[in-house]
């Protein structure tokens, strides 16, 4: 496996900073970290350059916060916004070098993937499994907090697999240790950071090459923590399932939570898979019930601030379009007109957008 260095001017360049601030303000330009960055942009550029290159740059503060969708969640985020532009500039460099390591079937965090061609994906390898043997079975598993459980040496140790630059290694360390669970020095990754997503990748990536490569399960996919594998074999998935999960535990210091299980796919109706927010069997997919349910939340939400004029028609038609792309990619027709179009929305000032 071959091991990058010379990395550390690639991305400590005035150029390379600018580009990263350039990317760290998308969407958060309003904000009020970005907008004293900007006031004074070329000498904060310039400060943070600086700093990099005397070997006194030291990741700042988190804060934290919780999101509710789909499930509450901690999130920890950088409060100050150099060192997101810092971690923007050491992603362009750092992301193609494990991009090219990382298996096709990983799908979480990574440009051209994502959650629908996971779905599509898992659904493909459901197919493949049922034509070729008539049957599927499926181990389904699940980290047990896995930010929450990264370990700092274990980490530490597979990016030495693949860079070799001391400067770069000695930034990645200081960020991996800039945070720890609470009451657990040396484990823990923030959600919230650039760098920790593709780091997460990285951990997870050693299980990704010991299934597909030392073990040789051709229907396995991952998205983050979550990971499946595919086979007509229910004995066989048994035993990986014991199997792996010690392999999590010796290697990465990881285990899977109570979730993980192995389950039988039928091809037309009975228990079909739930994966990345969709229920799916070998020929067609729907919508979760817990995304449904959130969703009429959602339009009941819209249709009432609508109504008071606390948002107009662009505003509602931005928020429902996302969810209406996640829909699309299911049978979800009847759904959709149900909750959107088959009710009136009452309208104050504008019509609503088409």
């Amino acid at each position: 496996m071959r091991t990058h260095g010379f990395l550390f001017d690639r991305y400590a360049n005035f150029d390379a900073l600018h580009a990263g601030y350039l990317r760290a303000r998308k969407g958060c330009r309003d904000s009020r970290s970005c907008m004293r960055f900007e006031q004074r942009l070329e000498e904060n550029l310039i400060d943070l350059l600086n700093h990099l290159h005397w070997g006194s740059y030291h990741t700042g503060p988190y804060r934290h916060f919780y999101v509710h969708e789909p499930k509450t969640r901690r999130i920890t985020a950088l409060t100050q916004f150099r060192d997101r532009v810092l971690q923007q500039a050491m992603y362009a460099v750092l992301e193609p070098i494990w991009e090219r390591r990382f298996i096709s079937d990983s799908y979480a965090c990574r440009v051209g993937k994502g959650t629908h061609r996971a779905a599509d994906r898992a659904q493909e390898m459901l197919g493949e499994c049922l034509r070729k043997h008539g049957q599927i079975y499926v181990l389904k598993a699940d980290i047990s907090k896995y930010f929450a459980s990264i370990d700092h040496g274990h980490a530490k140790r597979l990016i030495r697999r693949a860079i070799k630059c001391p400067r770069t290694l000695a930034l990645l360390d200081e960020m991996i240790d800039s945070y720890h669970e609470p009451g657990l020095l040396g484990q823990g990754m923030p959600i919230g950071n650039l760098i920790s997503q593709l780091l997460a990748n990285v951990y997870l990536d050693a299980l990704d090459q010991y299934v597909k490569c030392r073990l040789g399960e051709p229907w396995y996919i991952r998205y983050m923590d979550d990971w499946l594998i595919i086979s007509p074999d229910k004995k066989r998935l048994h035993k990986l399932r014991i199997h792996l999960e010690w392999w999590l535990a010796e290697t990465l210091s990881l285990e899977t939570n109570h979730k993980t299980c192995v389950f039988p796919v039928h091809p037309r109706r009975g228990r079909g898979l739930d994966f990345v927010g969709y229920h799916m069997w070998p020929h067609h997919r729907r919508l979760r019930k817990g995304s449904m349910k959130r969703f009429k939340r959602r339009v009941r939400r819209l249709r009432r601030d609508y109504a008071t004029g606390e948002v107009g028609s662009r505003d509602v038609t931005l928020q429902l379009n996302s969810w209406l792309a996640h829909a699309s990619h299911a049978n979800a027709e009847g759904f959709v007109r149900s909750v959107i179009y088959d009710q009136p929305w009452e309208m104050h000032h504008a019509p609503l957008c088409d």
